[in-house]
């Protein structure tokens, strides 16, 4: 048995000896039907968070409104609640008012058969008030009780309904899924903070399973509260010359298919080159443009105005600022990679040694996958990764302000001008020392090339 089965099994045995019902519940009895070993075990009890509070030293009130406590045992943490049933969602997200029940009770409020589940890991009884096994079984998601009632009780869990059927490979129920699309015509989802749809909607996209997700989203419409200018997408036609795979929708899908089916290099940050994958080309509808002289189209401005948009709609969903940074830049510089092979030394180590170019890498390998196909900017630049190993692709400079200032240049723009010229002939090799680059400085103030007032 693993160690945190364990420790929790303990506090379940803790508990029932001091005379309450204890239980594992909700996902990790689901995942250890499913022959999967759980991430976390949650633990529902018939005893009040007081009570559990006066029967574990280690503990901390984390929802007790809720009936919520976190037991700490061993090197970890868990979630005690006490059975509970709840009053109705004003918010359509949090109960109102909680009240202390039965185990059956507690079953018949939470969202999903599956994760309706008890089970008492010291005799391996699995309590089943909902027939969660049999979904299990047969690979569905099914709305506990009144489908309607449940996505109006939460609305979050129109977002849980499409996750879970991706995540796990099943099909949504069909009365579950006429709910839920009910529930979107009726644009639910949008009275829902734009946070938890931002982390719902991160889980699924990080999620192996992150194209069945993609498509249960845009055939819902959930995706319209979520990034409704992927819709947009759609239609878009491209030069055949160079994306024969079709319209901008069928490109971006394509991506969302393509990420992951090899190992990612371990140095990218997944969240981002996810995001990047669909933002990337969001631009191309309205930078749309057809030049009769060449007979092609055209997306001038597509990388720039893609950037200003992502981050338009990064900030509405809420995430931190270095994420928006992060893919507005990737999604901005995805189309200088049909340049490398032109760049001087200097600006091509400077773009090499940007901190989002290993995504940017990442994203440029799936894009030319997804279309024309062609990876010969991709090797080449794996050939200067490679080439260049054996130092800093940005070494430290050489000298700096003060170093000018001392020879009498005025601060200002012109030290920042002259720093990056002794650093382009440093990354170049042209000059390799301190000394160096100083006598380099002596000579232009000699020959007047640098002005000092």
């Amino acid at each position: 048995m693993e160690q945190k089965r364990k420790e929790a099994t303990e506090i379940v045995r803790i508990l029932q000896d001091k005379g309450f019902t204890a239980y594992f519940a909700g996902g990790c009895v689901r995942d250890s039907i499913r022959g999967q070993t759980p991430l976390d075990y949650d633990i529902a009890t018939s005893a009040h968070p007081d009570q559990v509070e006066q029967v574990f030293e280690k503990t901390r009130a984390v929802g007790s409104h809720f009936g919520v406590i976190l037991v700490f045992k061993g090197a970890y943490a868990f979630e005690v609640a006490t059975f509970r049933n709840e009053g109705s969602y004003s918010d359509g997200r949090h109960p109102d008012s909680v009240e202390f029940s039965s185990p059956q009770e507690d079953a018949m409020r939470r969202d999903f058969t599956i994760n309706g589940l008890f089970e008492n890991p010291i005799t391996g009884e699995i309590i089943d008030y909902v027939e969660g096994k049999k979904d299990i079984t047969q690979k569905v998601i099914r709305a506990i009780g009144e489908p309607h009632k449940r996505f109006s009780e939460d609305h979050l869990r129109l977002l849980r309904a499409v996750r879970f059927s991706a995540r796990l490979d099943y099909q949504i129920d069909e009365r579950t899924l006429d709910a839920l699309q009910k529930s979107v015509a009726n644009n639910d989802l949008k009275k829902i903070s734009a946070e938890r749809i931002r982390d719902e909607f991160s889980l699924m996209m990080l999620d192996k399973n992150r194209l069945a997700a993609f498509d249960l989203l845009v055939e819902t419409g959930l995706i319209e509260s979520i990034i409704p200018e992927i819709l947009d997408l759609k239609g878009c036609e491209q030069p055949p010359q160079f994306h024969p795979e079709g319209d901008v929708f069928i490109h971006t899908r394509m991506m969302v298919e393509e990420y992951g089916k090899s190992a990612p290099p371990s140095d990218i940050n997944p969240l981002h080159v996810i995001l990047s994958i669909l933002l990337h080309d969001i631009a191309k509808p309205a930078t749309f443009s057809y030049d009769e002289l060449e007979d092609r189209i055209r997306f001038n401005g597509h990388d720039k105005a893609g950037a200003e948009m992502a981050n338009v709609i990064l900030r509405r969903l809420k995430y931190p600022n270095n994420t928006i940074e992060a893919v507005s830049s990737i999604v901005e510089n995805h189309m200088a990679f049909k340049d490398v092979q032109h760049m001087r030394v200097a600006k091509l180590k400077r773009f090499m040694g940007r901190e989002t170019y290993p995504d940017e890498m990442e994203l440029h390998r799936i894009d030319c996958l997804c279309s024309w196909g062609g990876l010969d900017n991709y090797e080449f630049l794996m050939a200067k990764q490679e080439e260049f190993a054996n130092e800093p692709i940005i070494p430290q400079p050489l000298i700096n302000g003060h170093d000018l200032m001392n020879r009498g240049v005025k601060a200002g723009p012109r030290i920042g001008a002259i720093l990056r010229d002794v650093q382009d002939l440093q990354l170049e090799g042209s000059i390799k020392e301190r000394n160096a680059a100083l006598q380099w400085v002596d000579d232009h103030l000699a020959k007047g090339e640098i002005i000092t007032d």
